[in-house]
């Protein structure tokens, strides 16, 4: 039996990884300025996830969220202690994508409503309303398109009102810097308005904090930048380091039924071992502190090339040019053996690396960049 092919495959073979980097099956090492759409969150084989996951494995991997599992009471108060968020439970999932559904459908259950607005370039998951969601008709089915979906602009308060006023939005969800779509922001006087006008015409907000979360952006969730306080936040991707889990917290004003939700595999003793090992070391090594630091540094060695934009927060940042990248990102990873990620804007290199990345990571990546330029 083959693959089935859906993925345009780089031609390296990544066997083992440390820190920011990888090593193929040839031994090269290559710096990871990518981290698997921004996944790895506290480097590769970092001593605290493996020692984790090693001790839990020996006792119990897997049983039925019909049971107690006093694991996910403990991760879901780590969550609430590092974020500082007040006034959420939270549900356990496996992935991104499954937090934007059960998400969407908590926001229809609540409201009663059935329709959605997203906005322009955003990107929330390949499931089914995940897709609807996403501002990209290549990709979507007959199945996903019966969902109704009405896509915006950013920044246009006037227009977001006039769909709200309508009466049938169960849920507008925002990411508060576009991943996929290209790190784009809304600015906080439009997050702001989408807060207001949500509670004003009795819709949801869904801060989709699947990639910007986990301390990508400086803050624990990048929302927390307009001070906003959103209804229903999707998180994964960082949240496990590699392992697969996802989590959707949920406002307090939502009610729990039993039913309501559920998950075979989501929250069990693995993905809560693995997200556990996540925030102890976002918390002891600092890591939030250092992805701003790092920004400043990244910044600081950008200005030093000609025509190029940075994009972003944190690290979750990108450099956008005035041609398309898809060559230069070729010729680092082939040539200068550095990932990077690319974007709907064709224009942009993605960097998305391990929080915890240094200095002269980024010294290595511009020498690199400015040869090739």
């Amino acid at each position: 039996m083959s693959l089935f092919k859906v993925y345009p495959l780089y031609n390296v073979n990544p066997k083992y990884g440390e820190g920011s980097y990888v090593y193929d099956d040839k031994n090269i090492k290559y710096l990871d300025l990518y981290g698997g759409h921004a996944v790895i969150s506290i480097g590769h084989s970092h001593p605290a996830y493996i020692d984790s996951l090693t001790n839990q494995l020996k006792k119990i991997g897997f049983y039925s969220n019909y049971i107690v599992n006093e694991l996910q009471e403990n991760l879901s108060k780590r969550i609430i202690e590092l974020s500082r968020v007040k006034n959420y439970k939270i549900f356990y999932c496996n992935s991104g994508a499954e937090a934007i559904e059960n998400g969407l459908k908590l926001a229809s259950y609540k409201t009663k409503k059935r329709k959605i607005i997203a906005f322009k370039n955003s990107f929330h998951g390949r499931s089914c309303a995940a897709i609807a969601c996403t501002d990209n008709d290549k990709i979507q089915s007959k199945l996903s398109a019966q969902i109704d979906v009405s896509f915006l602009p950013f920044n246009n308060t006037k227009l977001l009102e006039k769909k709200l006023a309508e009466n049938d939005v169960c849920a507008v969800i925002i990411e508060s810097i576009q991943g996929v779509g290209g790190l784009d922001e809304p600015t906080t006087g439009f997050m702001n308005d989408v807060e207001s006008l949500t509670k004003k015409y009795g819709s949801l907000l869904i801060a989709d904090e699947v990639q910007s979360g986990f301390g990508r952006t400086g803050d624990f969730f990048a929302f927390q930048k307009h001070k906003i306080k959103p209804d229903i936040v999707t998180i994964a991707k960082g949240m496990g380091n590699g392992f697969p889990v996802g989590g959707v917290l949920i406002s307090d004003k939502i009610k729990e039924e039993y039913g309501l939700l559920g998950s075979t595999f989501g929250g069990n003793h693995l993905a809560c071992s693995s997200s556990l090992a996540v925030l102890d070391v976002i918390k002891q090594e600092r890591l939030m502190k250092n992805a701003k630091n790092m920004e400043k540094y990244f910044r600081k060695s950008a200005s030093k090339i000609n025509n190029v934009k940075v994009k972003g927060r944190g690290l979750m940042l990108g450099l956008e040019f005035d041609f398309e990248v898809k060559k230069i990102r070729d010729d680092l990873i082939y040539k200068k053996h550095i990932f990077t990620g690319g974007s709907a804007n064709k224009n942009l290199l993605r960097i998305l690396p391990p929080l915890n990345i240094e200095e002269n990571d980024f010294d290595k990546f511009f020498k690199a960049l400015k040869e090739l330029l």
